[in-house]
């Protein structure tokens, strides 16, 4: 099952063809028996928050850009990056998926964290993330419009005071219109 959309839909995969190529940590899964259009691999760059995505032509995920931080994570290796106050942030992903329905032209990516600590001067955020991206993609023209909904599991921490709260809404996250746009590889 993959989750989309703002409520959650869930969708079964029994009209799916098995994963085309297993690369650690990402499952590609096209409906019917296709493949996934070598026209769809590429950089692709939302127009806000700070997201990018390089699909090779067979569909995989080769890297991200995270909105948290804009920091880049390759699927199924642990990121550390420095922080302004030279600390570290760490990111480890989860199982990533793409999921492409040719007929109705329909791109999907989900994107888990399975950790995130992002420690800045005696402060840590911390937690895990599922990330969506859903919508029709249409390689002539470079434009694949999705809707993102983020599910976070975030806390945050200071020395002085308790744990804060910044997870959303575990049911049906925050959902956020995102136009993406093939661009040049960085």
């Amino acid at each position: 099952m993959l989750l989309i959309g703002g409520s959650i839909a869930l969708l079964t995969l029994g009209g799916c063809s098995a994963p085309e190529r297993r690369t650690v940590g990402v499952e590609v899964l096209i409906e019917g028996n296709g493949t996934f259009p070598e026209a769809l691999g590429g950089h692709w760059q939302s127009d806000k928050h700070g997201w990018e995505f390089d699909l090779a032509p067979d569909g995989q995920i080769l890297s991200a850009v995270i909105s948290l931080g804009r920091v880049r994570v390759v699927p199924g290796r642990v990121t550390t990056v420095p922080t302004r106050s030279a600390d570290t942030g760490v990111f480890a992903p989860g199982l990533w998926t793409v999921h492409y329905d040719p007929q109705a032209r329909q791109l999907t990516i989900r994107i888990t964290m399975d950790h995130v600590r992002i420690a800045m001067a005696g402060n840590v955020v911390e937690g895990t993330s599922t990330d969506v991206f859903a919508g029709p993609i249409d390689p002539v023209e470079g434009i694949w419009q999705a809707q993102w909904t983020t599910f976070t599991r975030y806390a945050a921490r200071t020395p002085e005071a308790p744990p804060v709260g910044l997870s959303t809404d575990p049911t049906y996250g925050e959902t956020t219109p995102l136009l993406f746009r093939r661009a040049a590889r960085p």
